[in-house]
């Protein structure tokens, strides 16, 4: 009835007005509600996302003892920053201890939260340690420190249990007890023995460092290398990062794997050094700094397992993905394995294993593993993120992939969890919980089943980085629940029949590392550079002067320490190619442009410099005229002449060659220098020989001569006879007296001079006039 009488336009009753409007509330309010919510909602979350479980920073720098036992009392230390805008008021710091994690995915979990999580946080330790702050301003860090005996905290059977720092407080917008922020760590807790058998851990410290020697030496007979820059004498310098490296893995149970271009550039700097500052070279003033480094390390590795990388690191991916299709590229590698064992040998005087290689980062597919054992090794170290099981536990490291090569899998969670910045204290603490947590749960998977666990660290820890991988180490020191492996004992080890022997495809090699790779062109870089060092070192008197840092500066131009540094990589090439240019140049021709030749038969001098401080053989000069119907070089009028080269170091040469015209005019002659294999060496020269022969009209003027020359001596000789007759004649009549001498003997005329001078030894010069 209402509607019907709304619809016609009627005037509703007081009463139907009233049930229209309370209908209208009623229907309203629920949306007016909802509305209220949405719009609340946002600000809700704003305020959450301000002030909430984020709004104050909880940072842990240090947890002692790091793995617990029950007698112990258990110390954490660390500060609380407000990084929010409002005030906190009435805030604690609690200690949380959750249940013991469900394996190494438990972890994962955890360490992976962020923020308070209501039901999954655990609630604070009943009567547990608290420090109160009656307000923490917007800004304002406060430190804190919990200690609490541990037998207090409830923990149960052997395991890694979730450990979380809280704090609570109120905000001017928000005036309840609430967690405004959270961290966790983890609590490795085994009291007592284990029962079973423990985790054997191999651990690899490396020594590795980038490239500082350059390919140029002195011309002393020292051969005074170059470095690039200084900066390996604050590496290996007190509180350097290669000195602590050093100080501190001499204390731990590990494994050294050491790049042998390191040993050989510090044992360089014990000596005179040259160090280049712009386009000048200073001496280099370490020597005593590298004379301490290379006497710690030598220490540091007697008696312990060494393995030796090949010569400079060569990066192994990209030789497999882009070196292979060089022709030579693998011969690098050859030589660097050669070199290596001798280089450590030498220096430290230990015998290290060069039976190992490793890949970037672990990463392997069926061409890196070719290559990596192209060089004589046997054992690839990989990682468990390339050779993935499937297996719910982690399998012993070492297992065979084909061909009598075994697979070394570094563990990935253990290999990097010392990754990032470590000069934090919060940062380092939270690695060091997390190594021990994953090693611990390693034991636990099966306590009757011992296994061999890698770890596979970065190549070059920073300094925090290597501190903070010896304080995990020393945590396991009591070896509790791991014992330590060397890499041999690993590599021997029986492996799981379970565990995957499938090298992965190279489709699944990392994108991210194939686009750190050496491309194509650095690997034709090489290839010229040693082609050029071929060329060259035949013809001196001593090579390996010139071979041996060259050839170090080849294989460090395949560093892996070239990765994210593709222009430095580009660089160090060019300037190695540069300078073996710049050597082979010292040998040349000296450049004349033309030579005059005013007879039929003459000797053409060609000058050889040698710039060098040791002496060229082997050489062949060859002479070769455009036109050699013209002009002929040798005796039996040959079209090219050839004469060996020898010429001591820093001295000239100067070659001759007789040449034969045939007609007059200039002749365009090529000089070239060549090996005794027929190999071109360095640019040809080219002048000219200008021919100037006797013409027609001066021979018509000396057959002349030469007639008139005989005429008169007919002449000379018919009035000699004459007078003879008439001596005769006279004597006849009046026999003992003479009446005069004959006519005086005119004599013989010199010899006329000669066709051709005296050989000259003398460098001939532009426009010179060639010995005749």
């Amino acid at each position: 009835m209402a509607e019907a009488a709304d619809s016609q336009g009627m005037t509703p009753s007081p009463a139907r007005r009233w049930l229209r409007r309370t209908a209208a509330l009623l229907v309203g309010a629920p949306l007016f509600a909802g509305l209220l919510s949405a719009t609340a909602a946002p600000a809700a979350h704003a305020a959450e996302d301000a002030v909430g479980g984020q709004s104050v920073q909880v940072s842990l720098d240090s947890v002692a003892p790091k793995a617990p036992v029950k007698s112990d009392t258990l110390t954490i230390s660390g500060t609380v920053t407000n990084k929010g805008k409002q005030a906190v008021t009435g805030a604690h710091v609690g200690l949380r201890v959750g249940s013991k994690l469900s394996g190494r995915s438990g972890i994962d979990e955890t360490a992976g939260r962020t923020g308070y999580a209501p039901g999954t946080d655990a609630a604070e330790v009943a009567d547990g340690p608290t420090v109160k702050f009656a307000k923490l301003e917007a800004g304002v860090s406060q430190d804190f420190t919990l200690s609490v005996p541990v037998s207090k905290l409830g923990l149960g059977e052997d395991g890694v249990y979730p450990l979380g720092v809280s704090l609570s407080g109120q905000t001017p917008t928000q005036q309840y007890d609430q967690v405004l922020g959270i961290q966790r760590t983890f609590l490795p807790w085994q009291p007592d023995a284990v029962e079973g058998k423990k985790s054997q851990l191999t651990f690899l410290w490396p020594l590795i460092s980038s490239s500082h020697l350059t390919a140029q030496t002195g011309s002393d007979a020292q051969q005074t290398p170059v470095f690039a820059d200084d900066s390996l004498a604050r590496d290996i310098g007190p509180g350097g990062r290669l000195e602590q490296m050093v100080s501190l893995g001499k204390q731990l149970p590990i494994t050294w794997v050491i790049d042998p271009d390191l040993l050989a550039t510090v044992d360089a700097m014990t000596r005179n050094y040259k160090v280049k500052v712009g386009d000048s070279l200073v001496n280099g003033t370490s020597q005593d700094v590298a004379k301490a480094w290379l006497s710690s390390l030598e220490a540091a590795v007697q008696g312990e397992k060494v393995v030796a990388l090949p010569f400079a690191d060569p990066d192994l991916a990209s030789l497999a993905h882009h070196g292979r299709d060089v022709p030579g590229s693998l011969g690098h590698l050859q030589s660097a394995t050669e070199v290596a064992q001798k280089t450590i040998d030498t220096i430290l005087h230990v015998t290290p294993s060069v039976d190992y290689s490793w890949p970037v980062d672990g990463a392997v597919d069926p061409s890196i593993v070719d290559v990596a054992t192209s060089a004589g090794a046997h054992n690839v170290i990989a990682r468990s993120d390339s050779l993935r099981d499937t297996l719910a536990y982690s399998p012993t490291a070492t297992r065979p992939i084909g061909g009598g090569v075994n697979a070394i899998v570094a563990d990935a969670r253990l290999s990097t969890a010392f990754q990032g910045d470590m000069s934090m204290a919060d940062t380092s603490a939270l690695a060091e919980q997390r190594f021990l947590a994953q090693t611990l749960s390693i034991t636990l998977q099966d306590a009757d089943k011992q296994r061999s666990i890698v770890v596979a660290p970065q190549r070059m820890p920073s300094v925090s980085q290597a501190q903070t991988m010896s304080a995990a180490l020393h945590a396991l020191d009591p070896q509790r629940w791991t014992q330590p492996l060397d890499l041999s004992a690993a590599a021997t080890a029986k492996p799981d029949p379970l565990a995957t022997t499938k090298v992965p495809g190279a489709g699944a090699y990392p994108d991210a590392l194939r686009r750190q790779e050496l491309p194509l062109d650095a690997f034709q870089d090489m290839k010229n550079t040693q082609g050029t060092l071929d060329r060259f070192k035949v013809i001196l008197s001593a090579p390996d002067r010139v071979v041996t840092p060259f050839g170090n500066a080849i294989n460090r131009e395949m560093s892996t320490s070239w990765r994210g540094d593709s222009g430095g990589a580009q660089n160090y090439r060019a300037g190695v190619q540069l300078y073996l240019d710049g050597l082979a140049d010292q040998v040349h021709l000296i450049q004349k442009s033309t030579a005059t030749m005013s007879g039929r038969s003459a000797t053409i001098a060609v000058t050889v410099q040698n710039k060098l401080v040791q002496g060229v053989d082997h050489l062949v000069l060859r002479l070769q005229p455009k036109s050699p119907t013209r002009l002929q070089l040798g005796e039996d009028g040959d079209a090219i002449g050839e004469q060996p080269v020898k010429v001591d170091g820093d001295r000239s040469q100067s070659v001759k060659f007789t040449a034969i015209a045939n007609a007059n005019g200039p002749v365009p002659v090529t000089a070239r220098l060549y090996t005794e294999d027929g190999t071109p060496y360095g640019e040809p020269m080219e002048f000219t020989v200008q021919v100037s022969e006797i013409t027609p009209t001066v021979m018509l003027v000396i057959a002349g001569g030469v007639l008139l020359l005989v005429l008169a001596g007919i002449r000379m000789y018919t009035h000699r006879k004459r007078s003879m007759a008439r001596e005769e004649s006279e004597g006849d009549d009046d026999p003992g007296q003479s009446n005069g001498s004959a006519d005086a003997d005119p004599g013989q005329p010199s010899d006329p001079t000669p066709d051709t001078g005296p050989e000259s030894g003398d460098a001939p010069g532009p426009g010179e006039k060639v010995d005749h």
